[in-house]
């Protein structure tokens, strides 16, 4: 008889490593079954999170015994960097219909346990549902994810022996999708990406203290359709974007924000009538939301007057192009950085 029914183990397995293995192996001993939430879904590729839900799914799956891995479920978890409340939400939104589902005896109020390790700022999320049990489980030869992708992607030249650097604090699902799925074409995005910004931040190491910058991004919306751009260089290039860039020295927030929107955009509508439209404004400082390094962008959301037709645009400056999107086809997947859920928030979702 096991301690709990379910054990929840939440983390981003960016890559699934021998630190994770124990602990959803501990889980096993305790709980009947694991529910595995992986963080940071449906974001494009990036040094930080370069491999998608499905390709983690099948590092935690492959690394168990067949009849472990049906006691595991694995279901992605979608970021929410500025509504800590609509994350917690979805966390317990998911876990309960799993439980719904799996629960053996469903006229009985199953035991639940959140499973962890208490390592850093990143396991806050431990202290956010006191309605579970805790079960803390220690911590495997400090192993680190951020310095296990460092070490991957500095090996550019090696791609074919580059997944054997996993090999010895990763178990067998990882190092079978390394040996066989991970594609080189992906490898060579993700290097490429992380070379761009590992150059960029070389340009600040003289500074007497860590750059922050300050930019700024125009969230522009007419008759259901919002105006975003593609973005031409790295990092991020051929992601949509939002309309913005960095601050000038000399110009107010709002002056930055319509300059970079008709910079990039073209967009022909008078200064007036985007200063009027304003319908509010907002800091987005998650210190994650950039990769290039500590880079905090004010935003404004600005309704113009329903229209049956969309005002021409045409991409310039840093973008590609220019287009208007239906607010419905938006996927966080195809968008730059946190683009997406900056437009979740100033539109309160």
């Amino acid at each position: 008889m096991k301690n709990y029914h379910f054990a929840i183990f939440i983390g981003r397995f960016q890559p699934y490593h021998n630190g994770h293995h124990h602990i959803i192996t501990q889980g096993l001993k305790q709980a009947e079954k694991i529910i595995v939430l992986c963080g940071s879904s449906h974001l494009p590729p990036s040094h930080r999170n370069p491999w998608s839900f499905n390709e983690r799914k099948s590092m935690i799956l492959n690394s168990f015994a067949k009849e472990e891995a049906e006691r595991i479920t694995v279901l992605p978890l979608m970021d929410s960097p500025y509504n800590d409340s609509l994350w917690i939400q979805s966390v317990q939104t998911i876990v309960s219909g799993v439980v719904q589902a799996l629960n053996a005896v469903p006229h009985n109020t199953p035991k639940i346990a959140l499973i962890g390790h208490q390592k850093d700022h990143s396991s806050f999320y431990l202290k956010m549902f006191p309605q579970w049990k805790s079960i803390e489980v220690e911590n495997v030869d400090e192993i680190n994810a951020t310095a296990l992708r460092n070490d991957y992607f500095n090996q550019e030249d090696n791609f074919a022996d580059s997944g054997k650097t996993f090999n010895a604090v990763t178990p067998k699902g990882t190092q079978q999708f390394f040996a066989e799925h991970f594609s080189k074409a992906a490898f060579d995005y993700i290097f490429a990406e992380h070379e761009f910004v590992e150059n960029y931040k070389q340009q600040w190491q003289a500074a007497p203290y860590p750059p922050v910058f300050v930019t700024t991004d125009a969230v522009v919306i007419q008759s259901g359709h919002i105006l975003l751009v593609k973005r031409k260089a790295r990092p991020g290039k051929g992601l949509a974007a939002l309309p913005g860039g960095f601050l000038d020295q000399h110009e107010r927030l709002l002056d930055g924000c319509i300059r970079e929107l008709r910079e990039e955009t073209k967009l022909k509508v008078p200064d007036p009538v985007l200063r009027g439209c304003i319908k509010r404004w907002h800091t987005f400082d998650d210190p994650h939301r950039s990769a290039r390094g500590r880079t905090i962008t004010h935003a404004f959301l600005i309704e113009l007057p329903a229209a049956e037709k969309l005002p021409k645009v045409k991409g310039s400056d840093d973008a590609e192009k220019a287009f208007w999107m239906p607010l419905g086809e938006m996927k966080p997947e195809k968008m730059f950085e946190d683009h997406y859920f900056i437009v979740r928030y100033l539109l309160g979702e």
